[in-house]
Parts: C-alpha cells; sequence; structure tokens
C-alpha cells in the first residue's frame, strides 16, 4: 500500500509523541514501510525522531537507519551512544549498509562502534568492506551470498541454502566456487530447483560469468548491469576469488546519484549538496559558474561596446540581441546534452569523432536553415527593414552552426581527457556561445548595414 505523507499525520504522530504513547506509536511504525519511516524523519526534530527510531525492532530499525538521507543520518547518529548503534542498528544490517554507516562516523566512534558488535564474522566483513573506495565495487558490494563448492552435488547444496537463506534477504543466485574460493560458476534458484538431486552442481552451472573486479569504478559496474539487465554481480578479487556481490538496490541509488550530479553540472552546481546542507556549502558549490557568467557576462558587454559606433548608427541592430544569444545557447545545450547522453551509456563504438561532428553539422545547417527563413519573414513584416532582415537570418544560421559544432566537440574532447563531459553542459555552454553570438551578429551587422 502506497504511503502518503501529509501534514495532519505529521501533526497526528508530533501530539503522539509529545504525550509520549508508545503503544500508537509503535503501532503506527508497523503498518508503514522503512522508506516510508525515513520519509517522516525530515519533519521531525532530533529528539522526536530519536523517540520513536528507539521504539523500532531491530530489523526494521537498521532498514530505516540504511534509507535515511546522509545528513539526517548523521546528525541522528551524534545523540545515540555507540553500544546502541552497534546492538540496536548494525547487528541488524547487512554488511554494505552497514560499512555505510559506520564509514560517517568519526575514527574513534568507528572503532566504539565496531567493539561493541557481538558477531565478530559480521564485524570483519564490516572492516573488509571499509577498506575499500566507496566510488568502487568493492565499496558497493555486500559480503551476504551462499556459495558452494563445485564438486558437492544439487541435495547438498540446497541444504547449505537452507542453512544460510535466513541470513540473506534476497537469494537470486548461489555461486558455485573452488576450494581456492575462485568463482567457477552462477546457479540461479530456478535451475537449481528442476534438476536431478545428484547431479553435480558445476554441471547444471553458468559457467558464462559476468562479473567486475572489486576496483572498478561504480559507473562501470551500472554500465556492465544495465547492459546485460542484471540483478546482482558477483565481485572477484584480481585472482579470480568471489569477495562479495552488488544487488540491484544499490545499482539504482549509484544510478540516481549519477543522474543527480549530471543535473547539477548542468545546473551550474559543482557539489553534491542536498537541500538541507548548510549555507555556505550551498553557496561554494553554487558560486564557481555564477562567476564563470558574470565573467561571460562581461565579456559580452565588452564585445557590445566595440560596436558602440555601428549600434548608435544603427539603433535596429540591437533589437535582437537577446533572441541571437538565447538560440546560440539553447542549440549548444542540446548538441552537448546529446552527446554526454550517448557517452553515459557508452553508445559511442559506432560513429567516430568526425562523423558525429559532421551529423551535427547537417542537423544545425537544416535547422539553422528552416529558422533563418523563419525569422527574415518576421522580421520584414514586423520593422520592414531589409538589412535588418538579412543580418539577423545570416547570423542566425552561422551562430546556430557554431554553437551546435561546439556543443558537440567540448563534451568529446573532456570525455578523451577522463574529465566529467556533464562539465560542457549548462553555463559552460551557454556563457561561450552567448560571447560568440554576439560577435558574429554585430560584426554582420554592421557589415550589412554599412552597405546596404
Amino acid at each position: 500500500m502506497h504511503f502518503e505523507l501529509t501534514k495532519e499525520y505529521i501533526e497526528d504522530l508530533k501530539q503522539i509523541i509529545e504525550q509520549k504513547d508508545e503503544q500508537k506509536a509503535k503501532k503506527l511504525m508497523e503498518q508503514l514501510h522503512a522508506a516510508d519511516i525515513a520519509e517522516i524523519y525530515d519533519d521531525l526534530s532530533i529528539d522526536e525522531a530519536k523517540f520513536l527510531f528507539l521504539l523500532l525492532d531491530g530489523d526494521k530499525a537498521g532498514d530505516v537507519l540504511a534509507e535515511l538521507e546522509d545528513d539526517d543520518r548523521e546528525r541522528f547518529m551524534k545523540v545515540l551512544p555507540s553500544e546502541v548503534i552497534a546492538k540496536k542498528f548494525i547487528d541488524h544490517m547487512d554488511s554494505d549498509d552497514a560499512a555505510d554507516v559506520i564509514a560517517d562516523l568519526p575514527d574513534e566512534r568507528q572503532e566504539e562502534v565496531l567493539a561493541h558488535i557481538d558477531d565478530m564474522e559480521q564485524a570483519g566483513d564490516i572492516v573488509d568492506l571499509l577498506k575499500y573506495d566507496e566510488d568502487t565495487a568493492g565499496g558497493l558490494m555486500a559480503k551476504e551470498l551462499i556459495t558452494v563448492k563445485e564438486d558437492w552435488d544439487v541435495e547438498k547444496c540446497i541444504a547449505e541454502i537452507r542453512k544460510h537463506a535466513g541470513e540473506i534477504d534476497e537469494v537470486f543466485f548461489v555461486y558455485v566456487v573452488d576450494n581456492d574460493n575462485v568463482l567457477k560458476g552462477v546457479l540461479s534458484l530456478k535451475r537449481l530447483i528442476i534438476a536431478d538431486s545428484k547431479k553435480k552442481v558445476i554441471d547444471i552451472s553458468n559457467t558464462d560469468i559476468i562479473s567486475v573486479k572489486e576496483d572498478m569504478p561504480k559507473e562501470e559496474v551500472v554500465t556492465i548491469a544495465s547492459k546485460y539487465n542484471l540483478v546482482v554481480l558477483p565481485v572477484v578479487d584480481s585472482l579470480g576469488r568471489l569477495v562479495g556481490r552488488i544487488t540491484i538496490d544499490d545499482i539504482v541509488e549509484v544510478m540516481q546519484e549519477e543522474a543527480e550530479k549530471d543535473y547539477q553540472m548542468v545546473s551550474g552546481i559543482t557539489e553534491d549538496v542536498e537541500p538541507g546542507d548548510k549555507i555556505w556549502v550551498l553557496t561554494r558549490a553554487r558560486l564557481p559558474w555564477l562567476l564563470i557568467g558574470l565573467l561571460g557576462g562581461m565579456l559580452g558587454a565588452k564585445v557590445i561596446s566595440i560596436y558602440e559606433e555601428p549600434l548608435a548608427q544603427f539603433a535596429a541592430m540591437a533589437f535582437f540581441i537577446p533572441l541571437i544569444a538565447a538560440m546560440g545557447g539553447n542549440v549548444g545545450v542540446q548538441s552537448s546534452s546529446i552527446i554526454v547522453q550517448a557517452l553515459a551509456s557508452h553508445n559511442t563504438g559506432l560513429d567516430s569523432t568526425l562523423v558525429r561532428l559532421l551529423k551535427e553539422l547537417a542537423v544545425a545547417l537544416l535547422n539553422g536553415i528552416i529558422l533563418s527563413v523563419l525569422i527574415f519573414v518576421l522580421s520584414y513584416v514586423f520593422y520592414d527593414n531589409l538589412a535588418l532582415s538579412l543580418s539577423v537570418s545570416i547570423a542566425l544560421v552561422l551562430v546556430i552552426v557554431f554553437a551546435s559544432i561546439f556543443g558537440t566537440f567540448v563534451p568529446l574532447a573532456l570525455n578523451r581527457f577522463n574529465i566529467d563531459p556533464a562539465l560542457a553542459t549548462g553555463p559552460f555552454i551557454t556563457t561561450v556561445n552567448d560571447i560568440t553570438g554576439l560577435f558574429i551578429y554585430l560584426s554582420i551587422s554592421q557589415v550589412i548595414f554599412s552597405n546596404i
């Protein structure tokens, strides 16, 4: 059932918390998914959130903690003792979620929390995961999985699954390994269930394994999972030994993070920020591109000042300055966005850089001709000025062609030098195209007005 958070619901919940009515609060929490409870916490004070959190049972408490936004989780963890964090939450979480939570704590508190974990195997798994860079496959993976030896039969394999199934939330596949824990095959539950109980698991396993190395960047992990439609990916070390698995929830989370990061870059935000961040953090993330926009505006003003005399003589030239600037920016962003999307999906194998540039040039010419004819007719109808109409229409074609080529070339060039091509979209493209478009338009207008 879908939960809809309303103002009335929050007010009722706050009243229950104020009355310290644990029974009512528990009943409300039991009916909600962990993600819904995490959403509620955004509207509660830290003391109100703490009251609710400590009422949750172990499994749900761990799930809610994993669902919280980083900032909410950080402020919540500050008010909890290390022992409560370990026994109330960490003991009931998957190793990857537990590692994510502990990684956000200061080093001293990390050690305190780990010291209070009763299950030494789980504590060891968390310590192992903390060693990985969070932006790699190792930083995404969980240690919980089911492995069976290649010489086992199906009956023994099923017994092993029954033994460990309670410890793992989702059992997608069974992983077949040799005595050195080298991954030899992947076995689906469906294939296992319908197989003869005396068959060796290696004989019914899929030995054409798609796996990722522990140090692979998370963006490449997502690309592989998306390309092969995988809900889980085994992770191996440099020797091919199985070290963990990455499940679909972590893959989707990375997709969302990358989409948010690219959207922020397009919008001119240089850091990964959240609405709840401090004012200085938000300012610092936005200021660099605003400064570039300010510099671009100054350069644009300088370009206009160079043509001050012809503008004063032929004032009609100024009418279409906003249109030329806007069209150049729009076309540039369109071209760069298409290229960035292609690069993000690794759809670059068929077309060379030259072919892409030529294709964008052809599209720009066609669009430019259509729009220039339209603007020529409209400007002549409204202003009855042949020089103005010619200036705007010719400049518009050239501006669209330049903006399209520039918007295509820059992300390809950045990608070639291993720089995030998303940086090429948004304010950067718009600023450069504004300045260049003004220069092209005013230069052409000066020539035409002077000769007609």
